[in-house]
């Protein structure tokens, strides 16, 4: 019985809907997340006025991809990302970050995940 009850609270502090503001170089935007770790599938729509992006991921606090946002860069999208990370993000949305890549500069543009959606 405690073990149900804990996978239920567990599965109630998920957070299948995440939102970054990101900043760089002089830059602002956002970027909007659905996660669903059941089929191992991450959606994305990012709201960025900056030119020449190249690519975005979500990498952990060390700087390491956790998850590829498609191969090329898209302002919307889906793509398979490894489950387990997909658990870890809905679990602790704030320890991760997207980083938005352009031509110039890895990382260009940058922001902390949260719980919820990201408004402009």
């Amino acid at each position: 019985m405690l073990f149900k009850i804990a996978v239920i609270a567990a599965a109630a502090a998920m957070h299948p809907h995440l939102g970054a503001r990101l900043a760089g170089m002089g830059e602002h935007g956002v970027v909007n997340l659905t996660l669903d770790s059941a089929s191992g599938r991450i959606c994305w729509a990012f709201r960025v006025p900056a030119t020449g992006i190249t690519g975005a991921s979500v990498r952990d606090a060390h700087g390491m991809k956790v998850a590829e946002l498609g191969m090329h860069y898209t302002a919307k999208g889906c793509d398979a990302a490894p489950k387990r990370a997909l658990m870890l993000l809905e679990a602790k949305p704030g320890a991760y970050r997207v980083w938005v890549d352009t031509k110039g500069h890895p990382g260009d543009l940058r922001g902390t995940l949260f719980a919820g959606m990201a408004h402009m």
